[in-house]
């Protein structure tokens, strides 16, 4: 059964999430503030945190971000405010799975659930298919540790976000594929958020800027024109 965190203070809110959770079926725990549930979510392994962005304390962005910096990447889908879309944008780039807009029905919240749990067995399911014995991904001199969640770069460690590392692995688990910003978005955030591109956009700049040695002239991350993105031919495993 999936373990959930719901963060959020508004206590009817919380109680009709964790209630339709449960449904599913979910294991639910609830936190009303930002700093419990980041003191909660790094004691404990959860499958998904629910997070609103409007907390006392900690709100859920600095949450985010704190949790995206530990290391262990856990998805979260945000709760946002109808009209506060930089909330959203500023949740999907620091490392937001997806985004629910206040008020929200509950079928939708356990779609959105259903989809991020799926899109994380599946992305567990495809890196096994294609490489079920392989633990590092080596190409050129990049290193990826599937294990550990460490990346060196001409044997220089590198710090990723949960993320970052996500998509690196995805691209180098797939040599040679073109795949537009809308497919990435749908692979590896695991829903397809129509106008966010930008987001793709700003993860592989920051990708570049630390794992590229010219990232105006990229070795690893290549631009397909008019397409989308790919990773360099044939990397060894």
């Amino acid at each position: 059964m999936n373990k959930v965190l719901v963060v959020e203070d508004e206590g009817d809110i919380a109680q009709l999430v964790k209630l339709h959770l449960e449904d599913i079926p979910c294991e639910v725990n609830l936190a009303a503030d930002g700093a419990v549930a980041l003191a909660e979510a790094q004691a404990n392994v959860y499958d998904l945190i629910v997070l609103d962005v409007k907390l006392p304390g900690l709100d859920g962005l600095e949450v985010c971000r704190r949790l995206r910096a530990n290391g262990r990447y856990t998805p979260i889908l945000m709760l946002t405010s109808k009209s506060s879309e930089l909330d959203r944008v500023l949740g999907l780039e620091m490392g937001a799975d997806d985004y629910l807009t206040k008020p929200f029905s509950v079928q939708e919240l356990k779609a959105r659930a259903k989809a991020i749990f799926r899109r994380v067995e599946r992305f567990g399911a495809e890196l096994e298919i294609a490489q079920p014995a392989v633990r590092r991904i080596q190409a050129r001199d990049l290193s990826i540790d599937l294990e550990r969640h460490e990346v060196v770069v001409r044997a220089q460690p590198v710090q990723l976000t949960a993320k970052e590392f996500d998509l690196l692995v995805y691209f180098a688990s797939h040599p040679g594929r073109v795949y537009s910003r809308d497919q990435l978005l749908n692979q590896v955030w695991g829903y397809q958020h129509s106008g966010y591109d930008h987001t793709v956009n700003s993860h592989i700049n920051r990708l570049r800027n630390k794992i590229e040695t010219d990232p105006q002239n990229p070795e690893y991350i290549h631009t397909v024109w008019g397409v989308g993105y790919k990773f360099a031919d044939t990397p060894r495993i």
